[in-house]
């Protein structure tokens, strides 16, 4: 009964739209003030750090104070599998978006976005699948990162050895895509691969929130690399 009680309170953590929205924003990595995130939300400062202090004193967020200013960002990598798996099963009943604005929101997410710190959409599928099928990445019984694999993040990406050593968080897990109902890579190897690509200026965040591009230079990379083309 102690597991039940803590579990309802867990969930009832995202019960409730304005800090399932804050929650969700956060997904981008980065961490965001009390008054943005209460501007996204479309609610009252005070109203936003209401729901701060609870989701940050039942473990979902962590802050860090810089000043007069209250910086919040998500507890870790596994709030972040957990508010990607919920969505993934939630996706099917939401509605399409409506008005112009929203539906091209809704489609630069869908082709590529930012899963905390990895690559989401059809991007982080696309690039997924492609290291499958170069042998870099062995998905018979989960995902693992094979020597080849390693070899071409440290060789080819030029991540250090030492980014790469497992320890809480695996190597290489296989995050559900919301929008593409198949895996992309998560864990140590899908971080460095969208930091990579992000400090390379081969992708490029599109306004403030998680969606990303492909750059003209990241389109040469990626094709030179992993083989990929005519992504849109």
């Amino acid at each position: 009964m102690t597991d039940a009680a803590g579990l309802a309170a867990f969930a009832a953590l995202l019960a409730d739209r304005t800090r399932a929205a804050m929650c969700l924003a956060l997904l981008d990595g980065r961490a965001w003030t009390a008054g943005e995130l209460a501007a996204h939300a479309g609610v009252a400062r005070s109203t936003a750090t209401e729901h701060l202090d609870r989701l940050i004193g039942g473990g979902l967020l962590t802050e860090a104070r810089q000043g007069r200013h209250r910086y919040v960002r998500l507890a870790d990598p596994g709030v972040a599998t957990l508010l990607e798996d919920i969505t993934a099963r939630l996706e099917p009943a939401v509605s399409p978006p409506r008005g112009l604005r929203a539906a091209t929101a809704d489609a630069a997410l869908r082709r590529g976005r930012t899963c905390y710190d990895h690559l989401a959409g059809r991007l982080g599928v696309a690039v997924t699948d492609a290291l499958t099928g170069a042998g870099m990445l062995d998905r018979a019984n989960g995902f693992a990162v094979t020597a080849s694999g390693l070899s071409w993040l440290t060789d080819s990406l030029g991540v250090p050895p030492d980014q790469l050593r497992p320890g809480r968080r695996p190597l290489a897990r296989d995050c559900l895509d919301w929008t593409e109902r198949r895996p992309h890579l998560g864990g140590l190897a899908g971080a460095r691969v969208c930091e990579t690509f992000l400090s390379r200026q081969w992708l490029t965040r599109i306004g403030s929130g998680r969606a990303v591009r492909l750059t003209v230079a990241g389109r040469a990379a990626l094709h030179d690399l992993l083989g990929l083309a005519d992504l849109d």
